[in-house]
């Protein structure tokens, strides 16, 4: 069932009111900006290892991220700076981590695929493919135990799918009604190989129905879309019915990392979504449609991010390499018997 604020919020859209729509707007333009500033970053060698980029994906991110609470917690894969993002983490640290500098998340120790904010709630991408979703199981249990009322939002990519330890994480998290939704990004291919190649059935959504775990397909490049199916998501896990999944379709522009040149798709279908079916542009059209920002408005977006962005980029430039003696950091802990 579809629920719009009350008139007295401004709603303008179901779940948005005009302030919360052009919030999600320029988070959604951050996100993009800054992916374009990192594959520049890697280009010219200041970013060493992987780095995957979520160009194209930004809607379901921030869609899902405008539906949270503030005890609620987010686990991810390695795709994870928009997600960071969204969680309100300040692009600075991120950028800094990305090139392995001090100022980073993870003090320049963790890179593209690892770094973490406590203070935000977001615990982490994880490089190996699937972990994170028992993680993200674990999250909603403290959740439950603690009685705080948070649910744990559990992202994976469709390549993640087929994993054993997601099926021994739905199990576990239905038996025990754990308020975790479990959230597949499918851009369509795992690294080079397209989904229908790799999986027998692509209904992702029906993945957790052997295990009572309730799924919706979901428009992934549409943010309204993503939003109304969080609302259901979170109401659904929060009342203490257990885990829901959420099938995303989306698509990502570039290639599944910055080594991969994206052979096996045609230019032809990038640019058939690039054109119609773009998350952002979506939005800029609807904010235009209903009067809600002017040419100049959207500058100023543009310019307030631009700034932003490049501050990001001068920080993680000049930020100290990390001491040497952080190599001896953050490996153990010490903890009272």
């Amino acid at each position: 069932m579809t629920k719009k604020l009350a008139s007295s919020e401004g709603a303008v859209h179901n779940y948005y009111s005009k302030d919360q729509l052009l919030h999600a707007y320029e988070q959604m333009i951050l996100i993009r900006r800054f992916e374009e500033k990192a594959g520049q970053l890697y280009g010219m060698g200041l970013i060493g290892g992987f780095c995957h980029l979520y160009i194209g994906q930004e809607a379901v991110v921030v869609g899902l991220q405008t539906s949270l609470k503030p005890t609620d917690t987010v686990v991810t894969s390695y795709r994870d700076h928009g997600h960071m993002l969204a969680c309100d983490m300040d692009p600075k640290g991120v950028m800094a981590e990305l090139t392995g500098r001090a100022g980073g998340y993870s003090k320049g120790k963790g890179g593209s695929m690892h770094m973490f904010s406590r203070e935000k709630n977001f615990f982490g991408g994880h490089g190996i493919v699937g972990a994170q979703i028992p993680i993200g199981a674990g999250m909603a249990f403290a959740h439950k135990y603690k009685q705080d009322g948070g649910v744990s939002l559990a992202y994976m990519g469709d390549g993640a799918v087929n994993q054993g330890q997601v099926y021994e994480a739905f199990n576990m998290a239905s038996l025990w009604k754990l308020p975790v939704i479990f959230i597949v990004e499918d851009n369509q291919y795992g690294m080079g190989t397209s989904t229908k190649r790799a999986s027998a059935n692509v209904d992702f959504y029906r993945r957790g129905e052997p295990y009572d775990i309730p799924g919706k397909v979901v428009d992934g490049m549409d943010l309204f879309a993503v939003r109304a199916a969080g609302e259901w998501a979170t109401d659904h896990a929060r009342s203490g019915q257990g885990p829901v999944l959420l099938h995303i379709k989306t698509y990502r522009y570039r290639g599944h990392s910055m080594s991969d040149p994206a052979k096996y798709r045609s230019k032809e279908e990038v640019e058939e979504i690039r054109e119609h079916h773009d998350p952002i542009e979506k939005v800029r059209q609807f904010l235009e449609a209903n009067t809600m920002l002017d040419e100049e408005g959207f500058k100023t977006i543009d310019k307030r991010v631009k700034t932003k962005v490049q501050e990001a980029a001068e920080f993680a430039q000049t930020s100290p390499e990390p001491e040497l003696s952080e190599l001896y950091t953050d490996i153990l802990i010490d903890v009272d018997a």
